[in-house]
């Protein structure tokens, strides 16, 4: 068919058609380009979380102990007995030891059934249960002096019982007539104490710095059942709720506490925490500070000497770096000048235009300063020299004034945002700032870590 070859043969064009698919992938992929870019100009800045914490600044001391005591000597020759346990409130006429001719045995009523029962009350067992379940449950290792707290617990909750035995044979004895046994009463109303150290006349003008470090300290113990003569030390007897315990001071303690009349007191033994009036005396050798108290006698009448630790600073807040803190400077205006625009609820100042006129600008206020009734404004938004009037008055202030505020930049909403912070206390590496303020931080706000490294409104990632 070579005559009817077809040589007109016309190309039409391809109709296009919209593919859905391909544009959704150039949308999601212009969105990660753009991702992408923002996410490497962007700043990038270490955060930190706020939460509430503590600092606790202490220094630890050996107090020697002084109060108002007074040795009783025994009133005759023989073996000495005790009715009351130490540190047990006695009253005048009250029995409080016996002396006899020879040793009492108090074995034979001891191995009795009876005696068994009356060992240790039900009340007692109780007590001593629950008090070693507490210590196991809490103990900490770095609080290793919880046992010796526990273990006088104990031993007193024993001591009290083998008295109240020994008091109740030796009410026998006395009862049944024993030959040449004497009982005496207390000369005087107070707390009983069953050692003696050679310090209860110390006053505390004499205290030196070697007494505080127990230098040559030595104390004797009086015992049930040992011979004494008359006139030899039967007990001591504290009279006085008040006592005083001396510390020795270095230079830079006595600086830091010379204007300080109260100062706040840890006891180690038993972890208890009180408050103490507070006096400084400079002697030839030694700087001595003077805790005295009135209450709390009894808890450590048989000590001569306590550990403690001074707290001097004991703080509660949030709890920021010290590197997340920086300092910025604002405008500050009288409050009465501050005022809400328009139909709105945000808080601005009336600025005088040209002539009469004046204009609303808006503004957000840092910091509210209740004792001087100045306000902290953001000087990107005003300038020196702009005329403010105050609303519904012909008073006018120009804006000259500036100062600083310590803060630092929340970051929560993905910009630097000042937030003014009052601090409380300091550590080397922390402080802690007061919380429950409008225009601070909140517990769980995100900050930025170093603080010099951002400006306000700036975007962080």
């Amino acid at each position: 068919m070579t005559g009817n070859e077809i040589n007109n043969i016309q190309v039409y064009r391809k109709k296009w058609n919209i593919n859905i698919g391909v544009i959704i992938f150039g949308v999601i992929f212009v969105y990660l380009v753009v991702t992408v870019l923002m996410y490497a100009t962007a700043k990038h800045v270490s955060s930190y979380e706020v939460r509430e914490g503590s600092i606790l600044k202490d220094t630890s001391y050996t107090g020697l102990v002084l109060r108002e005591e007074t040795v009783i000597g025994a009133e005759a020759d023989g073996y000495i007995n005790y009715f009351a346990p130490e540190g047990s409130k006695v009253g005048r006429k009250t029995n409080v030891y016996s002396i006899s001719s020879e040793k009492l045995d108090f074995s034979g009523q001891e191995n009795t059934e009876e005696s068994e029962d009356s060992g240790l009350t039900s009340e007692e067992r109780d007590s001593i249960i629950q008090k070693a379940q507490s210590f196991s449950e809490n103990f900490q290792n770095n609080k290793y002096e919880d046992t010796y707290t526990f273990k006088d617990s104990i031993e007193n909750i024993l001591s009290s019982s083998t008295a109240q035995s020994r008091q109740a044979q030796l009410s026998a004895m006395i009862e049944s007539g024993q030959e040449g046994l004497t009982t005496y009463v207390a000369s005087d109303d107070g707390i009983i104490v069953y050692s003696v150290d050679g310090y209860e006349d110390l006053a505390m003008d004499q205290v030196t710095a070697d007494m505080i470090s127990r230098a040559d300290y030595q104390k004797t113990e009086l015992f049930n059942n040992t011979k004494v003569k008359s006139g030899d030390p039967a007990y001591k007897l504290v009279t006085n709720e008040e006592w005083t315990l001396v510390i020795q001071l270095d230079e830079e303690m006595t600086k830091e506490l010379a204007d300080t009349t109260s100062v706040k007191v840890r006891f180690t033994k038993d972890d208890q925490t009180t408050w103490a009036g507070f006096q400084i005396y400079n002697t030839e050798d030694a700087d001595l500070g003077f805790l005295t108290f009135d209450h709390s006698m009894v808890r450590y009448v048989g000590e001569r000497f306590l550990d403690i630790e001074l707290i001097l600073e004991d703080e509660t807040g949030l709890k920021i770096p010290k590197s997340s803190v920086t300092e910025k400077e604002f405008y500050i205006i009288p409050e009465d000048y501050i005022t809400l625009g328009g139909n709105s609820s945000q808080s601005g100042v009336l600025v005088q235009s040209d002539g009469e006129d004046a204009s609303f600008h808006a503004v957000d206020v840092y910091y509210r300063d209740s004792e001087t009734g100045m306000v902290y404004l953001n000087m990107d938004e005003l300038k020196k020299g702009d005329v403010l009037i105050k609303p519904d008055s012909a008073d006018t202030y120009t804006i000259s004034e500036k100062a600083s505020l310590q803060g630092v930049y929340n970051i929560n909403k993905g910009y630097a945002e000042f937030k003014p912070v009052e601090i409380l206390c300091e550590s080397e590496e922390y402080y802690i700032v007061k919380s429950g303020n409008d225009y601070g931080l909140t517990n769980y706000d995100h900050i930025a870590l170093d603080g010099s490294e951002i400006q306000e409104n700036e975007l962080v990632m």
